[in-house]
């Protein structure tokens, strides 16, 4: 199987990876080309214009949002590059509404899409153990299945239609800002009645937390160290929020933790943590607390 890879930030280049160590064919393109350095010394061939990746029997984008979505495949006609029994992954994290738009453009060019977005990390991407919602046309799914398994430990079917796959994606990073903001401000209750941070931490994700939500971001709430290259960054936390909470509204779903916790992450933008990991919510409780400024 011909795989076509468009995306290479760190998710990415890390699951282009693991497709090249299960020994398919794969071709990648990227809008920044020394991302595929790595790639085509591991094995993979670098496409001289983005077509040749659209061509291959699957193409894989891993980009960051709907508008990468939007300009990538427009800039280069993608759809059309497609070959008649091609599919198009796309596993970026999008909108409801971009999904909707996917499918439609398509299904009137009679290429098959498949919405498949990710749950993990960087490290979860390059240890192959990412969990995939796939949802699609059925054989379009079971055509693109050899390429995600090798992605990931799990594929969650999600039904036919392109976009539920999106709106899993969706609730589940709005649970995963809610779990983080409330482990941050448990830390800060705690904090100021002199318990260590770490020691807190250590008990809750060892006992009734001990799930990934929160190990994976209490290390750094402990140390206070949220600069993680390879973690969630909090803007897209913010992004992804943003998308929750309009997908919320198009469906007449009130979700008040949602908006409770964008308003923390907005303030986090506005003190300049928008690269830092979304740990770095824990920070706004303890502004808001002034912890740091008792004796």
């Amino acid at each position: 199987m011909r795989i076509g890879f468009i995306g290479l930030g760190v998710m990415g280049r890390a699951m282009a990876h693991n497709l090249l160590g299960a020994g398919f064919l794969v071709t990648v393109w990227n809008r920044s080309p020394a991302a595929c350095e790595g790639l085509v010394a591991a094995g993979a061939r670098r496409a001289q214009h983005a077509t040749e990746a659209a061509a291959c029997d699957v193409l894989v984008t891993m980009l960051a949002d709907d508008d990468a979505v939007r300009a990538v495949v427009d800039a280069h006609d993608l759809i059309t590059a497609m070959p008649d029994h091609g599919v198009h992954v796309n596993m970026a994290t999008c909108s409801i509404e971009c999904a909707r738009e996917m499918t439609a453009r398509h299904a009137e060019a009679g290429r098959d899409y498949v919405a498949a977005p990710v749950l993990g990390r960087p490290d979860i991407a390059r240890a192959a153990r990412l969990n995939i919602v796939a949802a699609g046309a059925a054989h379009a799914v079971e055509r693109a299945r050899p390429a995600l398994t090798a992605m990931g430990q799990n594929v969650w079917p999600a039904g036919d239609e392109p976009h539920r796959a999106n709106a899993i994606k969706l609730a589940a990073n709005f649970m995963l800002v809610t779990a983080v903001e409330a482990m941050g401000e448990a830390t800060s209750l705690t904090s100021a009645y002199g318990v260590e941070p770490a020691d807190f931490l250590e008990i809750i994700t060892g006992s009734v937390f001990a799930a990934p939500a929160y190990l994976g971001y209490s290390g750094a709430m402990a140390d206070r160290d949220y600069d993680n290259p390879e973690g969630f960054r909090l803007a897209l936390g913010a992004k992804d929020m943003n998308l929750a909470l309009a997908a919320a509204r198009a469906e007449h779903v009130p979700l008040p933790l949602a908006a409770t916790a964008r308003e923390r992450l907005v303030e986090a933008l506005a003190a300049g943590e928008a690269d830092l990991d979304l740990s770095v919510l824990a920070e706004g409780s303890r502004r808001a607390a002034h912890l740091d400024d008792r004796d």
